[in-house]
């Protein structure tokens, strides 16, 4: 459409990753006309990259990053409350190592961790018995003493997902796979300029994640802000274990890694941190660190692991604010943000610099305060932590009873697809379960309980538009997946999504 056709919003935002989206649903439960943007699908890079924890960020005291470490504890069980079907609590367990952090040490660092962030629901840390424990029994050994502390696993792309989803439920339009070739300010009014279209909004935020920087250039506005792109990469192996409990690993060289039960077949190891100078449209695993991890691995676990067990990579670009810090790891996660214009009359362009997934929520409601003053329609309130993203409309802690409640109410459904189906979509799983009495009435099994049904309610309600969108971000059923049964898949969204 042309400029003089195009519609005016309050709020663009430009970045459909975490911080984009929650930005996009914060500003539009506030009543704003708001626009999402996303260059590729939601979630395509940093944020489906993670490695996927609620948490507070245990190493981050050693970096006497304090405040951060408050901020991020208090979020924990805000966020469980809100999306109790795609977050629930992990406990982990820290073996002490003799030669590195001494016990001391980690008993003073998990008593802060219990105690700065206002932890209510989530266990406190104690002292483990490895010998008499079941996390015991897959480690070496000489691994003997241990300590149990609470953080949280969140399905990280389905938490982008949902915040876009509800964003729209609330009035917002996303739009995906539609990338800024270039912003132009014209007085009070920003146009954004995307392929053959043209969009007009009073203010702008740019949450592009690593490309942040890139995008102020194709607004023409220079910035002093440096960033720091440090990769992060994870394999994931058949699993190593079969308890619940996740693991907090030391190594010599003063880094961490942790080892997770991951989608019941496997267990994730990560995460790396190396800078990063690459290009930002492929982003994979060195081999040096995927030997790195195999190697942190073996020297805990009983049972080697070698590059040749990993099933999958991948990795992340982490967007940190350069602080000058010498090693990667020991960058800040922290956040700031850079606003351009607003004061003088022109339209505001308000960057998002750094951030990590689990402060996002509240880095949203700061962005969204910051740009009040420009909004004057603004609802005031931040409400995003108290109402339920979407499927998430119950309990904290009746996460199996609903898996339980979807099995009697589709009693053809296994267990395991009640609990698979329960952990992506909540309760909103009825509204394409629907009416069925038996599998069949979900239309074609794509494999791995993948039904049609599902499949069409991706594509028209959470803007799947490939088999990738739908294997690896929709859900994680890729790990399972053969090329043949994706090929079918892929062939079959096609069909659904191209016009006739």
């Amino acid at each position: 459409m042309g400029d003089l056709m195009a519609p005016v919003f309050d709020l663009a935002v430009i970045g459909g990753g975490v911080n984009g989206a929650g930005i996009a649903r914060d500003a539009a439960g506030r009543g704003a006309k708001v626009l999402l943007l996303e260059r590729g699908d939601l979630a395509e890079g940093t944020s489906s990259n993670s490695t996927k924890l609620i948490h507070g960020g245990l190493r981050y005291l050693e970096h006497y990053e304090f405040a951060l470490v408050r901020e991020s504890l208090s979020e924990r069980e805000v966020l469980w409350g809100i999306a109790p079907h795609i977050i629930w609590p992990l406990r982990f367990i820290l073996p002490h190592r003799p030669g590195l952090r001494p016990r001391w040490l980690l008993r003073l660092g998990l008593f802060l961790y219990d105690h700065i962030g206002g932890r209510k629901r989530l266990p406190s840390a104690e002292g483990v018995d490895l010998l008499h424990h079941p996390a015991g029994a897959p480690l070496k050994p000489q691994y003997t003493r241990a300590f149990a502390y609470s953080d949280g696993w969140v399905d990280d792309a389905r938490l982008v997902i949902l915040n876009a989803r509800d964003a729209a439920d609330r009035g917002a339009e996303v739009r995906t796979r539609c990338e800024v070739t270039a912003l132009t300010r014209e007085g009070d009014l920003w146009h954004i300029h995307a392929g053959a279209e043209t969009f007009k909004a009073r203010a702008v935020v740019n949450a592009a994640g690593p490309r942040v920087i890139d995008l102020l250039g194709r607004a023409g506005e220079p910035t002093a802000q440096r960033m720091r792109l440090v990769r992060g990469s994870h394999i994931v192996v058949t699993k190593l274990f079969d308890h619940d409990y996740a693991y907090f690993f030391q190594l010599p060289d003063g880094r961490i890694f942790f080892a997770i039960p991951y989608e019941s077949d496997f267990t994730l190891i990560g995460t790396t941190d190396v800078d990063h100078k690459a290009g930002l449209d492929e982003v994979k695993a060195s081999a040096e660190e995927i030997a790195y991890l195999c190697e942190g691995a073996s020297e805990y676990f009983r049972t080697p692991v070698t590059p040749a067990d990993v099933v999958w990579t991948y990795s992340g670009v982490r967007p940190l604010v350069d602080d000058g810090s010498g090693k990667p790891e020991a960058a800040t996660r922290g956040y700031r943000f850079e606003l351009d214009g607003g004061t003088d009359g022109t339209a505001p362009l308000l960057s998002v610099f750094g951030g990590k997934i689990t402060t996002y929520r509240h880095l949203a409601a700061e962005a969204v305060e910051s740009l009040a003053p420009f909004l004057p329609t603004l609802a005031a309130s931040d409400w995003t932590g108290s109402a339920p993203l979407p499927g998430g409309d119950f309990g904290m802690t009746e996460a199996a009873a609903k898996m339980q409640e979807l099995g009697q109410r589709y009693p053809f459904l296994s267990a395991r697809e009640a609990q698979r189906l329960i952990r992506l979509y909540g309760t909103r799983a009825a509204t394409f379960l629907g009416a069925a009495k038996t599998a069949a009435d979900l239309g074609e099994d794509f494999g791995h309980g993948l039904t049609a049904a599902e499949v069409d309610y991706l594509v028209a309600q959470e803007w799947a538009r490939t088999a990738d969108d739908v294997l690896w971000r929709r859900t994680k059923l890729g790990l399972h997946f053969t090329p043949q049964e994706t090929a079918r898949l892929a062939a079959y969204i096609t069909e659904r999504t191209t016009p006739a």
